[in-house]
This record gives structure tokens, C-alpha cells and sequence, in this order.
């Protein structure tokens, strides 16, 4: 059987709606998984997340805004948590000593050749190289604060060569620009996880069981 590379949106703890979505695709052991991140916070199996994606070589994700959160702190930084995180870290702070390595080692973009995977997007007719780490994990619009929901959604003025692959901001269906396509479909907030298979173009979803948090 050819291999796949199958793009996953934001995960956050949701371990079982995971495993639902791969039984449907019938992930196989020469299929690949690539996360837009977001691993963690604000579902139920944060931890039981980050072991899959530590432990099997088939599953890989760049670093999302939660995720990074964590890491900054666990590497000594002083920031201000939002609720979802604080929970998450002292949820797996007893362990984050086997956690930090994996954290430190995830990027901020994953190239697939002919696709582009980020958390949160790209800077319009900005170079790759010249992206800042706060667009990448947060950006949504381009006004003068890249995470309003209120202005001009950056996917809408994208025009490079690949295609990007997204997350970060939850809708009911795939955001879409001409070149982008945001997989974040609110899993945590009882919608539903989707994944996008870069060799067919096909979308699959599956339902979340519970509604973990609020949006």
C-alpha cells in the first residue's frame, strides 16, 4: 500500500476523537501524521497526545500556541498563563522534565514539498525566513492585532507557492483561501477533528465526543 501524509488539525488533548480519525482513514504503518499543532491544553488526554506523537515515529507537528506556552515556561521564561494552560501544566508539570526535550525540538513550519505546515499562518508577501515566531503561532488578520477575528483574514491575501495548511482559528468547516486551508474544526469545543490527505486532497472529519471547553 503507497504511503499517505495526513495533515490533523489542532488536537488539543483530544486523544480518543484522534484515534477515531485514524480507525476512518485506516492509518497504516507506512502513513504519516502531521500535526498543525496545538497538541495541548484545554482537553482531556494532553498527556496521552504527547506520548503518541513522542513515541511513534509516523506522527510529527509543528509547535502551536499553547504548546509554546509551555515550553517558554518550562524553560525558565516568566509569562502569564491563560487558564487552559495553567491547567495543562499542572497536569504534566510532575513530568515535564521527559516533555521539554520533545517541546524544544518542534518547529515552527513543516515543508511537504508541494504544502506548507504552520500553526496559525503566514505573513502576506513576507519571506519564509523573514516570518516572525508571533504571526506563525498567532496570527489570524491583518490588522494591528494579528489575533482579531475582526478585519482580513490573512489565508484571504496569501498567494505564495505551496500551499499552507493551518489551524488555530476553530470554524464549523475548513477555512479556504486560494492557498491555504485551515484544518481547525473546534474538536475541543464539541465540533469536530478533520484531516487533510496531501495526496488525494481528501478531507475527513470525525465527531467530537464531548464539548471540553468553551470558545
Amino acid at each position: 500500500m503507497e504511503s499517505r501524509t495526513i495533515v490533523v488539525g489542532d488536537v488539543h488533548g483530544c486523544y480518543d476523537e484522534l484515534m477515531d480519525l485514524l480507525d476512518q482513514l485506516g492509518f497504516g504503518v507506512n502513513d504519516r501524521i502531521v500535526s498543525v499543532g496545538d497538541l495541548v491544553t484545554k482537553g482531556p488526554k494532553n498527556r496521552e497526545v504527547l506520548e503518541l506523537f513522542m513515541t511513534d515515529a509516523r506522527f510529527s507537528t509543528v509547535i502551536g500556541n499553547h504548546d509554546l506556552a509551555l515550553r517558554r515556561l518550562w524553560n525558565g521564561e516568566e509569562l502569564q498563563l491563560k487558564p487552559s494552560q495553567k491547567q495543562t501544566h499542572e497536569e504534566l508539570k510532575a513530568q515535564k522534565d521527559r516533555f521539554i526535550p520533545y517541546l524544544n525540538s518542534l518547529p515552527f513550519m513543516i515543508d511537504l514539498g508541494s504544502h506548507l505546515v504552520v500553526h496559525a499562518g503566514l505573513r502576506p508577501n513576507v519571506e519564509l525566513l523573514s516570518q516572525t515566531t508571533e504571526d506563525l503561532t498567532q496570527i489570524r488578520t491583518l490588522g494591528d492585532d494579528r489575533e482579531s477575528k475582526d478585519g482580513t483574514p490573512w489565508y484571504d491575501v496569501y498567494d505564495g507557492e505551496k500551499v499552507v495548511l493551518f489551524g488555530h482559528w476553530p470554524a464549523p468547516e475548513p477555512r479556504r483561501g486560494r492557498m491555504a486551508l485551515g484544518l481547525d474544526t473546534g474538536c475541543v469545543y464539541g465540533h469536530q477533528l478533520t484531516a487533510y490527505t496531501i495526496e488525494t486532497g481528501e478531507l475527513n472529519s470525525v465527531p467530537s465526543r464531548l464539548a471540553y471547553a468553551s470558545s
